[in-house]
């Protein structure tokens, strides 16, 4: 019997489609996803994938605006969306707009459990008001499951209240097999190296410009390798953001060295830039998760990462498919790509380390992990 999960998440970003798509397969869980935002074009210009949804979904009328460094989100309709879809469970992804204090609402008016999808963990660093960490654990021990993406998450809620038994892992993930058949594809067509206008050999980073992202501290650690491995190795940054015109600045001083900026690239775009990179880089001072690992590993790429990323306890081993270094450290940053580079038989066993070690982080993973937070709750609740 299928039992009908109501799924509240932000926007219809393209790494969760295939996830959803995969609890929408099995035969014991029907989701329904409520989005209370297509998108967020002030902060990503994903493409939306509608052709690929195979789930049941709804996007809710909103209103958006910044507030400073707050994203406020306002939403209508959300009480009206839980009662037409009359379900079993329900799994908030997160915590942060009002929408999902409303939801958290409703299931208790009626006797609907609720569940928490998490990606936070305790080696965020963004600036965390008492008033806001108050109302988060009051949230937090309101839920009767929680779903968490790995185990810095997981550890980061039973911190916080949450019982070890109701906490659930469902792996995040992406469409490896995609990424991974489109990078094999560009690395057929070797013209599609010059097409791109990427060095002979090159490091590659995929992300926002901003300063919380690490970008400026890898041209540094770029900078300050040496001078015959920056003639012979470029720097591929995608992206954009409110610090482009900085790092182009800055890159043009370096010399010998070529940084290369191919602009924002969606999702069907990005497997030629990981398929002839010799590593990507993810320098993070903060970061949740960080999608593009998974993305870069399922490409066959070693990756240097910064510590504080979220999904560094389950997908980076130092020394075996990539490296782990301290954020904010240019110089150790910089000492880690060196020896990767300078040691190929290395960067060849940690590149097959790389493939081997995402090849489980399938969406049915995911997909597993939710539908057993959903059957633990749904006994819970009626024990």
């Amino acid at each position: 019997m299928k039992r009908r999960l109501v799924i509240l998440t932000e926007i219809i970003a393209p790494y969760r489609i295939p996830v959803f798509n995969a609890l929408a397969a099995r035969d014991d869980v029907e989701p329904h996803v409520i989005f209370l935002s297509e998108t967020d074009p002030s902060l990503r210009k994903w493409q939306v994938y509608r052709e690929e949804i195979r789930f049941s979904y709804q996007v809710l009328k909103s209103f958006r605006r910044r507030i400073g460094k707050f994203n406020t989100l306002i939403t209508h309709g959300v009480g009206a969306a839980l009662q037409a879809s009359h379900p079993a469970g329900i799994l908030s992804g997160g915590y942060s707009y009002l929408a999902m204090w409303q939801a958290q609402r409703w299931s208790r008016r009626h006797g609907v459990p609720f569940l928490l999808w998490s990606e936070s963990n305790a080696m965020d660093t963004r600036k965390k008001f008492w008033w806001i960490e108050t109302a988060k654990r009051k949230f937090i021990r309101a839920c009767q499951g929680y779903v968490v993406p790995g185990s810095s998450a997981a550890e980061y809620l039973r911190g916080l209240g949450a019982p070890e038994k109701a906490v659930y892992v469902a792996p995040n993930t992406v469409d490896i097999g995609l990424y991974a058949r489109a990078a094999e594809a560009a690395r057929q067509d070797p013209s599609r190296r010059e097409r791109l206008n990427l060095p002979p050999r090159y490091l590659l980073y995929v992300g926002r410009f901003v300063r919380a992202k690490g970008v400026f501290d890898l041209l540094t650690a770029y900078a300050k390798l040496p001078q015959e491995t920056r003639r012979s190795v470029g720097l591929v940054l995608a992206g954009d953001g409110e610090e482009m015109a900085e790092l182009a600045r800055r890159s043009r001083q370096i010399n010998p060295g070529r940084v290369v900026f191919p602009g924002f690239l969606h999702r069907d775009e990005l497997p030629a830039l990981y398929a002839f990179a010799e590593a990507l880089v993810f320098p993070t001072h903060s970061d949740t998760w960080g999608f593009v690992v998974n993305e870069a590993m399922a490409c066959g790429l070693p990756v240097i990462v910064t510590q504080v990323a979220g999904c560094v306890a389950d997908l980076v081993q130092n020394g075996v498919n990539g490296y782990v270094v301290a954020a904010q450290r240019p110089e150790t940053l910089s000492e880690a790509v060196a020896k990767l580079l300078g040691m190929p038989e290395l960067q060849k066993q940690m590149s097959q380390h790389s493939l081997q070690a995402i090849s489980s982080w399938t969406p049915q993973a995911w997909a597993e992990g939710v539908s057993r937070a959903l059957v633990g709750c749904i006994g819970e609740s009626r024990g």
